[in-house]
Order: C-alpha cells, then structure tokens, then sequence
C-alpha cells in the first residue's frame, strides 16, 4: 500500500495542475492556456489503460474541451457544464476563485427589482443655463 502513494500523490498533483490550468484558461481566456488545459487532460487520460496504442479512457480530454468551450460562450448549457465542473472541485479555495472567474464571464441577468430612482434633488438651488446671475 506503501509504495501505491507516490503514484497517487502524483495522480492528485496532476488533477490538480488540470484544475489550475482551467481557471487560468477561464481568467486569461488564451489560446496557449487553452492549449495547456488539453495538454495536461491528454496527460491524465494517458494514465489509464490503453488499446492500440490510443487511451481507453476521455474523460479529462471531452470535459477540458467542453469546459473551454463554455468558458468562451456563455449561455445558459455552459452555465451548467460549468456548475457541474464546480460541483467536482473539492478544495474550498479553488471553488471560490473559479466561481468569481466564471461569474464574470457570465452575462449577468437584469435585476426584476423597481427601476433606479432619478433624485432630482441633485439641480435643487442651481441656477438653469442661460439664466443670468442677479
């Protein structure tokens, strides 16, 4: 059981090398992070069992293309692959910066609350253009 955890410590730090590169990719919105959120995905996908020379196992590469995707056009679908994507990130701090980072490229919805109250007590006492001064 020993001798499993370094490859397990391994496993972790890659997931989590994948998890970072996503929320750089979703700060930066750059093709060479996007790039690098693949890269990393390939990588972890690799490490499963293989046939014909070719990864049995997608995961890591479907969910990064879909994730980049949604980060680049948000709607209402990539809202949800990226709540979904959240629900999986089990360390506290990550989830809290890549929910801010993905909220701000969410379009945001128009509050149904009453529309902003003009004050018009704001000119009170000035003098109007063009009216002389006495």
């Amino acid at each position: 059981m020993n001798s499993n955890i370094p490859g397990m410590e391994r496993h972790a730090k890659t997931l989590r090398a994948w998890q970072l590169a996503i929320l750089r990719f979703a700060v930066t919105l750059d093709n060479a992070d996007r790039l690098a959120v693949l890269m990393i995905a390939a990588e972890i996908d690799g490490l499963g069992p293989q046939h014909g020379g070719k990864p049995d196992f997608a995961f890591f590469r479907r969910t990064s293309m879909e994730l980049c995707a949604a980060i680049l056009r948000p709607n209402e679908l990539a809202s949800t692959i990226l709540r979904q994507h959240l629900a999986r990130i089990d360390e506290e701090r990550l989830k809290r910066i890549f929910s801010t980072a993905i909220e701000t490229d969410q379009p945001k919805p128009a509050s149904a609350g009453k529309p902003a109250k003009h004050d018009n007590r704001l000119w009170r006492g000035l003098t109007a253009r063009g009216t002389p001064l006495l």
